[in-house]
């Protein structure tokens, strides 16, 4: 037989346990991870440091040997545009277009035939129009900071141009042709790249990169070097054989879908009619 002190003490102790359960389950619950997806526009600007394996005309096969003893370039400037898509938290891929800006060559070499030698300084611009495929890993954010990895292949078509071939051995070796130039000459070639750099999520819709990227833009060469004099030995441009750069960028990404979600109205609903019961 229960006790009809038990009953009320009873209901009290079902009641007090309840509460915590009704208000832990009204508790709002921790928000998720925002997903990252959608199309975005980027924008880039950098600057290069080239690097060519090596130089070659068909006038080399008359000398005993050639040597390069120096073939660089001076820095210059990049600026490129694209367009992406994210795929997720950590995978994305962007089309990029970008121009090269010209960057100064500067070329030094001896060429030894018959006991003679020949020193040839020279000098030219070279300058690309480079489009890329490109695919990238997130590697996770901490405070707004992503570090990433890519990798991209594409296309790029490499321009010499004001090509000048200015030999010391002019009046001593009697050939007055040997002071040359080569006019503008361009070629397509395949190109790949890697990249690597840190991201910064200014806001959903604006990102800001600093990267680095090594690329290989195939080979380049001169127009026909043609005698100050006017004489031609025949075909034979400058060849560079095997450019690269290492790159260093600032890239900006805008995300088109959360710009777009940010500039759409607000649509405000009015509250449902009031019922009032009886």
């Amino acid at each position: 037989m229960v006790s009809r002190f038990a009953i009320p003490t009873l209901a009290t102790l079902v009641v007090l346990t309840a509460v915590p359960v009704a208000r832990a389950a009204d508790m709002p619950l921790p928000p998720p991870i925002p997903e990252v997806s959608g199309w975005y526009l980027r924008g880039d600007i950098g600057f290069s440091n080239q690097y060519v394996g090596s130089l070659f005309n068909v006038n080399y096969a008359g000398f005993n040997s050639v040597t390069n003893i120096n073939k660089g370039f001076d820095a210059a400037p990049l600026f490129g545009l694209g367009i992406g898509y994210t795929v997720n938290n950590w995978l994305r891929f962007d089309v990029t277009g970008e121009y090269r800006g010209a960057a100064n060559f500067h070329g030094y070499d001896i060429g030894t035939a018959g006991g003679v030698i020949f020193p040839d300084l020279y000098n030219g611009n070279k300058s690309e129009w480079t489009f890329l495929f490109n695919g990238y890993v997130d590697l996770g954010t901490w405070y707004n900071i992503t570090p990433f990895v890519g990798a991209g292949i594409g296309t790029s078509r490499n321009t010499i141009s004001n090509f000048t071939d200015i030999s010391a051995c002019v009046g001593g070796c009697g050939n007055p042709g040997a002071n040359a130039f080569g006019g503008t000459a361009s070629q397509w070639n395949f190109a790949w790249a890697l990249h690597a750099g840190l991201a910064y999520r200014v806001s959903p819709n604006f990102t800001v990169e600093l990267a680095y990227r090594y690329i290989d833009l195939g080979n380049a060469k001169s127009g026909d070097l043609i005698g100050f004099d006017g004489t031609n030995s025949g075909y034979n441009p400058m060849e560079f054989h095997h450019l690269t750069s290492n790159d260093v960028r600032l890239g900006l990404r805008f995300n088109l879908d959360s710009l777009y979600d940010s500039l759409r109205p607000v649509q405000y609903y009015p509250p449902p009619p009031l019922r009032s019961k009886g």
